[in-house]
């Protein structure tokens, strides 16, 4: 299971940033999770500042 993207997403790019696996990137003002890439790490869900990514 990846990292989820919720509607409150604003595409700021943060995720992106944070990750170390770089299984996150904005498309469409929206962040989007590479499902293969992602290791669960959960670094992505603290930088994120509108609480849009879950486990």
């Amino acid at each position: 299971m990846a990292v989820k993207v919720g509607e409150e997403c604003i595409g700021c790019g943060s995720c992106v940033d944070t990750c170390p696996c770089s299984a996150l990137e904005v498309v469409n003002d929206k962040a989007v999770c590479d499902e293969g890439a992602c290791a669960e790490c959960g670094a992505c869900i603290d930088a994120c500042p509108v609480s849009a990514l879950t486990l």
